[in-house]
């Protein structure tokens, strides 16, 4: 039994992702196979050019929101930092690791070359990495937890999940939520699990953790809403939408799909896809994908490699 249980901790994490993205691969094809890739580039072109204007701003919004969660590491380590430090290391890692995935490969690689070279330890580099991964998990469920709840969504069917409304989920979601706001309320101190441990947080602190991601969530949101093809609030309100955009996020983070690539867009598209014409649905998340993922890695590459050259040309230590 212990063999079979270290079998699956190992392997299923992969088997999971695969079937999920094979079951998107093939919902996606259909779909193309149905609409054609003509009619899907031709939905692009016609998302209003405003629209576009709006979804880049929420985009620069968006990420300068996720400069939060470095900002609350540091403050957490007790370690000082400039701004314009924090918003180099943070834009560079997520817009990497947004698009490339295995967060804790990309993007801490990315910290740890930044951090180290501003005089951070090991164990401070290794925290803050390990606050920002809990941060984007905390937030994820205590969002997703609000949401599931007040908008039961059902799920799409191709997930194979053994429920059929996102409620389940919700309350699970909540209950995690509250019970780490709780230990961190009343535990002075770190709690250890076996290998494991769980620092204690400041409870103001562990606030701040919920409140920037969900200002994360909402704006990344917002992008994809904007994009979309017209339709009344009545039809497709931006709170109901935001829900179905919260579980496309999770099955794509649960896939192990470099940037759920595939399995966020199959069940966008089967969720919209009743209210909203599907290819407009898929020329939307064309724009999506390049506005939120593409150009950002690019500017990102771009902004690291300037910044290595004037250090590189710069040969005395930074202070």
């Amino acid at each position: 039994m212990a063999k079979f249980w270290l079998f699956c901790r190992r392997w299923g994490p992969l088997v999971l992702g695969a079937v999920l993205f094979t079951f998107a691969v093939a919902a996606l094809r259909s779909e193309l196979r149905h609409y054609g890739w003509q009619k899907v580039w031709r939905s692009l072109q016609e998302i209003p050019p405003a629209q576009v204007r709006w979804a880049l701003l929420l985009t620069v919004l968006n990420y300068a929101a996720l400069t939060g969660y470095d900002a609350l590491a540091c403050r957490f380590i007790g370690q000082k930092l400039a701004y314009w430090k924090i918003a180099l290391v943070s834009f560079a890692s997520y817009a990497i690791s947004n698009s490339i995935g295995l967060a804790l490969l990309s993007g801490s690689a990315v910290r740890y070359r930044l951090y180290r070279r501003w005089g951070f330890s090991n164990g401070q580099i290794g925290a803050v990495i390990a606050f920002c991964n809990a941060s984007f998990w905390l937030g994820l469920l205590a969002v997703g937890g609000v949401m599931f709840l007040i908008e039961p969504l059902q799920v799409p069917k191709f997930l194979r999940l053994p429920f059929e409304s996102v409620h389940p989920v919700g309350v699970i979601f909540t209950a995690l939520t509250l019970g780490y706001l709780l230990l961190n309320l009343f535990t002075p101190r770190t709690l250890f699990f076996r290998r494991w441990s769980l620092p204690q947080v400041p409870f103001a602190l562990s606030l701040a953790q919920i409140l920037t991601t969900a200002l994360d969530w909402s704006l990344a949101a917002g992008i994809l809403y904007l994009l979309l093809p017209p339709h009344s609030p009545a039809l497709l309100s931006y709170p109901g939408f935001f829900g179905i955009y919260l579980l496309a996020q999770i099955a794509g983070v649960v896939s192990n799909v470099p940037g759920g690539l595939g399995v966020f867009e199959t069940v966008i598209l089967f969720s919209l896809s009743p209210s909203l014409p599907s290819a407009g649905i898929l020329g939307a998340l064309l724009a999506y994908r390049a506005l939120y993922f593409w150009l950002p890695l690019v500017g990102a590459g771009l902004t690291l490699g300037i910044y290595e050259g004037i250090v590189s040309r710069n040969s005395a230590p930074e202070r």
